[in-house]
């Protein structure tokens, strides 16, 4: 089953927001569980989840995706800002300990100035802190673009991350097609290849879902610019190929390009066919 979705609103509650994911023919979806500038986060309902999980039980959407705040950076120098940030982290684990079947994924950290290897030890060091071995919600690693200082750049620093974590088993990799691409990592011409040396330095176990987006500037661009499904420099054949992938079919697809719901609900259309059942 193709699995697709895109990253919608919860501010009117998870029931409507799985309704929306269904009336664009999605079957998952990605959200913040507070706003993407951190802040304090809305309590959740516990009639509103109910009834969220009586959806889910009579369609087919089967796992959702929540995205971490993009301020959060576990890596940084100052401690209040890596205190601030695990604060956000215990929060939404907690909260989303209360939704079905969920996956968390956030940006490693930038270890602005401090190196990759120190930036690596204080983001596993958080993790073996905030990773409870009760804990249903897989905690996913999100592969960058390279920007600045980011971590994540490669599968080898992701890589790093997860050898130091305890509790391994709870920790997976989001793939994110803009990101590897202007990373560096060619999924328009050498996708087999790329896919090996995810498998060689991380493994394939470890890939629970993936974002979707074509790219504004492409290979080796380093600039993490979304854009629309076929608009970009991977364009529409890549984009192909990827969906159809045998390493790759099985997973959730999550769309972030600069749309609004009626333009994923086109994109949602174009990829269901080009999928090949």
């Amino acid at each position: 089953m193709f699995t697709i979705g895109a990253h919608l609103s919860i501010n009117k509650g998870f029931e409507n927001i799985g309704r929306e994911a269904l009336s664009i023919n999605a079957n998952t979806f990605q959200f913040f569980p507070r706003s993407p500038r951190g802040g304090k986060a809305k309590a959740l309902n516990p009639e509103d989840i109910a009834n969220f999980e009586e959806l889910m039980s009579n369609s087919n959407i089967n796992v959702i995706l929540a995205h971490a705040p993009y301020v959060i950076n576990l890596a940084s120098k100052s401690e209040k800002t890596r205190n601030n940030a695990y604060e956000i982290f215990e929060d939404d684990l907690k909260r989303l300990s209360q939704l079905p079947n969920n996956l968390y994924n956030f940006h490693p950290g930038s270890h602005v100035g401090q190196g990759v290897e120190k930036g690596v030890e204080l983001i596993s060091c958080s993790l073996n802190k905030l990773i409870d071995e009760n804990q249903k919600t897989t905690i996913l690693l999100e592969t960058m673009a390279g920007k600045g200082t980011e971590i994540g750049r490669t599968f080898e620093e992701l890589e790093m991350i997860i050898e130091k974590v305890e509790l391994d088993e709870k920790i997976g990799v989001c793939l994110d097609t803009c990101h590897v691409y202007d990373a560096g990592y060619d999924i328009k011409n050498n996708l087999d290849q790329v896919i090996d040396e995810f498998d060689n330095v991380i493994g394939l176990d470890r890939l629970k879902a993936i974002h979707l987006n074509d790219s504004k500037y492409g290979l080796n661009s380093h600039k993490d610019r979304h854009e629309k499904i076929g608009l970009g420099e991977l364009g529409l054949d890549a984009i192909s190929n990827i969906i159809n992938h045998k390493s790759f079919r099985n997973l959730p697809f999550y769309l972030e390009t600069p749309n609004d719901v009626e333009g994923y609900k086109e994109e949602i259309k174009l990829l269901r066919g080009l999928y090949k059942e």
